[in-house]
């Protein structure tokens, strides 16, 4: 009778031939994942919160969005209303709306990192 030889590795060879193939860097890369991972989503979470306000026409029309880019404020002052001029009143506001998304950007822009590197060594 021929003796039953496995073809599978015990666990301890298998462990041994993984860091052996991807070297003992691998659990600090894999450490340096996680972290790279949490620090993304503190990030996220502080974008989320942040507000910003852009205004039109000296102050005539306000708009305040919140980090996800819906507006969360619109003041109008009544002075720019005229019932004979709202394509002027549309163009406040559009222009409201692009200087805070402008301002929102600028503000959560410093809150991320340079992720242009990733994580060095892993491509």
């Amino acid at each position: 009778m021929i003796p039953y030889i496995s073809s599978q590795p015990s666990n301890s060879k298998v462990q041994w031939r993984e860091n052996k193939i991807m070297g003992s860097g691998f659990s600090k890369k894999k450490k340096q994942a996680k972290m790279f991972q949490q620090q993304i989503s503190r990030m996220q979470k502080e974008i989320q919160k942040a507000e910003a306000t852009g205004t039109a026409g000296n102050g005539l029309v306000t708009i305040t969005l919140n980090g996800e880019h819906a507006i969360k404020n619109i003041q109008i002052k009544p002075d720019c209303v005229d019932a004979d001029d709202i394509e002027g009143l549309e163009d406040l506001i559009k222009a409201a709306h692009d200087d805070a998304l402008k301002n929102l950007q600028e503000a959560t822009q410093g809150n991320m990192p340079n992720l242009g590197g990733g994580l060095p060594g892993m491509f």
